[in-house]
């Protein structure tokens, strides 16, 4: 956007006389009100946001900030529309942002940080009273002036979302700021009301007392994942001054549930003090870990999803409880030239044979995937924490990658062949030959064991030597070693654990919390993890977990993480697990899902009057 072309448009009114600062919506400028004769700071929206959004639309939704009237509120002096660009002004604070006081200082004064989150939450509470919701209060909207708190661009960003709708995806927008983001507003969630913004300013409040928002990372996948799935350190735990009233307040407003919040940002501002008004002084303490009221965070899992597109990046909060909020979506797309294929390379695959086509690192930092190449087939690397993807060289033909829980290498099917490559790429170096392979696991960056087709020999691979070791074993298919004697087994849509050297089968049964009666867990691609977790896909193609407990063998109470999950007719459910906790699936079609037919000579096929359904096996 050219000065000019602003000098011009708002010439009669105000004379711009420079640029003071650009962020993610707008561009900054200081201008001189003429007809008031004061200087104004004027934000300008970018011109494809401004597109996007409609201007008769936008100028009528932030009209409604302009009824806010609050001393610490810096109010809505004008809006409107000139030659294409919306604009609003506001007055100039002759101060700074506590942005800036935080980069100069790192940690404010306890008194100090105090005392601004009091007079925030007391300007937020006027709004909320009003039904105006911040949405993004973040250190860059806090102005300080003469010491006291304003708030600035009250409204805007919920304008913003009001009036762009749908089109906000076109401008790479995102509204809010990952690091103060609450929960909800992360997830996308279209209603959310104050106890959002009391979340953000608790998040606030904690990185004027330590230095560094809460919940920080690499990306803003990592942010949100580490939003939903930890708890923040404690305050005293990197600063001992912090009152026990201080940091009990600041986390009952960082709590994941809107529920547990403060009901009020009223009640976060007097229980910052305790209701005295000022802090208190840190006293010794032999309270638990975790502030009172505060409930100990579960496991958590981290999914990662892909299509053919690799479209989907979620995260999800195991509680005790059903999961009150669902995953969250980002975009992490594959190439075009490189989609992902789930088609095998084994013989069998015309008859709905196949293995899994995707595998991810133990870190959660990439994924490798076979990819469709032409007439062939290939393993790709995809980053989860940026947007590299490269073909892995002298992987062409390959299937059903393995990444070692080192990520140095990764082994894959070529035919009936079992390579592994550098993760970098290079020459592929042939481990077992003329196997048909049945699964495969990494026990360790030197051990990879391969089963063969129906589960009945199981060799032991050494990556460095090459050596190989096969030993015959109790049959397991689309098996999972636990332990030496603890194979955990998937076959005719249950679930056993086999001990190899034996011919001892247990089917793995779920129990009710309130019931001593077990019923058989079905579904397929099960999966342990960390010995307290089962994951598989359910019949109805929905991803889903239960505790375990591998004394008794015995599942808990099951709770869905994500539907359409993709599964083979005969073969693997499309997802993996990271040694983090991390699961990668591929949304789609349950290929064991079918349609029973009539068939006649030289006639079409005809479709019965029965449901389609998962079946295993016919009657005439």
């Amino acid at each position: 956007m050219s000065v000019e072309r602003l000098t011009t448009a708002l010439a009669d009114r105000y004379r711009i006389e420079r640029e003071l600062g650009q962020g993610g919506m707008a561009t900054v400028y200081l201008a001189h009100d003429i007809r008031h004769e004061r200087d104004v700071a004027i934000k300008v929206l970018h011109p494809d946001l401004g597109a996007a959004l409609g201007s008769e639309r936008f100028l009528s939704e932030i009209r409604t900030t302009a009824k806010l009237q609050h001393p610490h509120i810096l109010p809505l002096l004008d809006s409107g529309e000139a030659d294409g660009l919306l604009y609003y002004v506001m007055p100039l604070v002759t101060g700074e942002t506590l942005r800036a006081r935080l980069e100069r200082e790192r940690q404010l004064p306890i008194d100090d940080a105090v005392r601004i989150a009091r007079e925030v939450a007391d300007a937020l509470g006027s709004a909320h009273a009003l039904g105006i919701i911040h949405r993004d209060i973040k250190p860059e909207n806090i102005l300080l002036q003469g010491g006291h708190a304003l708030v600035a661009d009250f409204g805007i960003a919920l304008a913003v979302q009001t009036a762009g709708g749908a089109r906000m995806t076109q401008t790479g927008l995102s509204l809010g700021t990952p690091q103060y983001m609450s929960p909800e507003q992360a997830m996308g969630e279209k209603q959310i009301d104050a106890r959002s913004d009391i979340y953000s300013i608790g998040a606030v409040t904690y990185e004027m007392l330590v230095g560094e928002a809460p919940f920080t990372g690499p990306s803003v996948q990592a942010i949100v994942a580490r939003i939903m799935t930890e708890e923040p350190r404690r305050l005293v735990a990197q600063r001992k001054a912090v009152p026990d009233v201080v940091e009990d307040a600041v986390f009952r407003a960082l709590e994941k549930l809107p529920a547990d919040r403060f009901a009020s940002a009223a009640e976060f501002g007097a229980a910052l003090t305790g209701g005295t008004g000022t802090t208190t002084p840190r006293r010794s303490s032999s309270r638990p870990f975790a502030p009172a009221g505060r409930r100990p965070h579960g496991a958590t899992l981290l999914l990662a999803g892909t299509s053919i597109a690799f479209a989907a990046l979620a995260a999800w909060q195991w509680q005790q409880k059903p999961a009150s909020v669902g995953p969250i979506l980002y975009d992490a797309a594959f190439a075009d030239s490189a989609p992902i294929s789930f088609e095998s390379s084994r013989l069998d695959a015309s008859y709905g044979l196949a293995l899994r086509a995707l595998s991810v690192s133990s870190d959660a930092e990439f994924v490798v995937y076979a990819a469709r190449q032409g007439e062939t087939t290939a393993i790709w690397y995809r980053s989860l924490t940026n947007d590299e993807t490269r073909l892995i060289q002298g992987t062409v033909g390959g299937t059903a990658p393995r990444v070692s829980p080192d990520g140095a290498l990764v082994a894959f099917l070529l035919g009936d062949d079992v390579m592994v490559v550098p993760i970098g790429g290079g020459e592929a170096r042939r481990l077992l030959d003329g196997q048909s392979t049945n699964w495969m696991q990494w026990l360790s960056p030197s051990e990879l064991l391969a089963a063969d087709a129906d589960g009945s020999r199981i060799s032991e691979l050494d990556p460095a030597g090459g050596t190989a070791r096969s030993r015959t074993a109790n049959r397991c298919a689309f098996g999972q070693q636990l332990s030496d004697h603890d194979f955990l087994c998937s076959a005719n849509r249950m679930v056993e654990i086999v001990d190899p050297s034996t011919t001892s089968r247990l089917t793995v049964r779920r129990t009710a919390s309130d019931s001593s009666t077990a019923t058989l867990l079905t579904g397929s691609g099960f999966r342990v993890i960390d010995e307290r977790y089962i994951v598989w896909v359910a019949g109805d193609g929905a991803l889903t977990a239960a505790s375990y407990d591998p004394t008794t063998r015995r599942a808990g109470r099951s709770v869905r993480l994500v539907s359409a999950v993709r599964r083979e007719a005969i073969g693997e459910a499309q997802f993996d697990v990271a040694m983090n906790g991390t699961l990668v699936y591929a949304p789609g079609v349950d290929a064991a899902v079918g349609r029973i037919v009539r068939l006649g000579p030289g006639a079409p096929p005809t479709p019965l009057p029965i449901p389609t359904a998962d079946f295993q096996r016919y009657d005439l």
